[in-house]
């Protein structure tokens, strides 16, 4: 038997480094748009079927890590202090989500500052329930998308500021353009959602997705519970879907 030389790189390391991306993503956008087409038809029972396939699958699993673990808020962690920042931490923590025993951790509560003075209070998941989130946003995406209004455009994928510029100029610069726009802002929305219109509403897992809405947060080591609201600093469960799902209703 040889000997393994030091500094040599582990097999799970390995495995993650030798993964072809390419074949990862195309096999995911495969089921998105077989969910897309679902949905257009309204078979329902095959849109579950197909969102359980995603999220059960190999490639799902390892899209998700891979975007919890490259974006701004990689060498951020949750309550248990852990970040998957080395290829084999990435290739265990994609494997540790499975679907049965999950546990939901608390958040993390931090507080960052705003232009006014005051604080935005953001719920930080652990790296494990950021994959989870991650992974179901895969499966939730082509509902919220194709059932989406046409003219909403924030936290909307592929959108952005200008096409929101763009479809302003085109509906103003008419003859018969309206004379008044409307800008409203509602106080403290997504603090006060209520969780059984967002289980009602938002398809996807119903356990799954209470486990998040329930998951209570820790604030200077005070556990508090949350009977409301969304936390905002997560990936499904803040406004990125949610205000999705809110222009379909």
């Amino acid at each position: 038997m040889t000997a393994t030389g030091a500094g040599a790189p582990s097999r799970s390391a390995q495995m993650w480094d030798q993964v072809n991306w390419s074949h990862i993503e195309a096999g995911v956008k495969r089921l998105q748009v077989r969910i897309a087409k679902a949905t257009r038809e309204g078979r329902w029972g095959k849109v579950k079927a197909l969102q359980r396939l995603l999220t059960r699958s190999h490639s799902g699993k390892m899209l998700a890590v891979k975007r919890v673990t490259e974006n701004c808020g990689k060498r951020t962690p949750g309550v248990d202090g852990k970040i998957w920042s080395s290829p084999a931490a990435r290739w265990n923590g994609m494997r540790s989500l499975r679907h049965h025993g999950y546990r939901v951790m608390p958040l993390r509560r931090v507080y960052i500052p705003k232009s006014n003075g005051k604080r935005r209070s953001l719920g930080i998941p652990c790296m494990r329930c950021r994959a989870m989130q991650a992974l179901w946003k895969l499966a939730s995406e082509p509902v919220a998308e194709t059932l989406a209004d046409p003219n909403s455009y924030g936290f909307r994928p592929e959108r952005s500021t200008s096409d929101a510029i763009e479809q302003c100029f085109i509906t103003l610069a008419k003859r018969a353009s309206p004379e008044w726009i409307l800008e409203g802002d509602i106080r403290g929305c997504f603090d006060n959602f209520s969780h059984a219109w967002i289980l009602e509403h938002v398809p996807m897992d119903k356990a799954i997705l209470r486990r998040w809405l329930q998951a209570r947060y820790i604030d200077e080591g005070t556990l508090f519970e949350t009977s409301a609201g969304t936390p905002q600093g997560g990936i499904i469960t803040p406004p990125t879907m949610l205000h999705t799902f809110l222009s379909c209703v």
